[in-house]
């Protein structure tokens, strides 16, 4: 009879996190986010890996993961594109008038996909934290995160993979 090894690799509190670096990059965050967009937003709506400065006024949603690595998937774009965003989510089923609570909610149902499919790529076990909407949180190291630029409808769209801030 044999016994099943345990395999999984552990790390004491002293040792350091894995750098985002050596787990994933850009390349796989752009896919990542074009996968999502592709699945919820539609097939006709295309991402362009452009970089653009954001406007004044933003909105991010993100959701933690927590696990042999620990950090943020962030998601940011304007204000108004966030609301044309939505829409384009909702399709059919998008009320006449936007509410700030649906705009919320299709910004963190982007957020929880792309971040519940980063969470797939990078070592486990790891949790998925609950998607939260607000002012961005603040990133680590510039060195720890992978930032993704695009332009969605011509409007400047970033996605982030960041670790927490020391």
């Amino acid at each position: 009879m044999t016994h099943p090894t345990d395999t999984g690799v552990r790390r004491r509190a002293s040792d350091r996190p894995p750098a985002l670096a050596d787990l994933l990059g850009e390349a796989t965050v752009l896919e990542i986010t074009e996968q999502a967009w592709t699945a919820l937003v539609g097939e006709d709506e295309v991402l362009v890996p452009l970089p653009a400065p954001l406007p004044a006024v933003t909105r991010s949603s993100w959701v933690e993961i927590v696990g042999p690595w620990t950090g943020t998937v962030v998601l940011t774009c304007g204000a108004d594109t966030a609301v044309e965003l939505t829409g384009a989510l909702l399709r059919e089923h998008a009320p006449a008038v936007l509410e700030d609570e649906d705009v919320d909610d299709a910004l963190g149902e982007l957020a929880n996909v792309v971040g519940g499919n980063v969470k797939a790529v990078l070592p486990g076990p790891s949790v998925l934290g609950l998607p939260e909407v607000g002012t961005t949180p603040p990133a680590g190291r510039e060195a720890n995160t992978c930032r993704v630029a695009v332009l969605w409808r011509g409007q400047p769209l970033t996605v982030s993979v960041q670790s927490p801030a020391v």
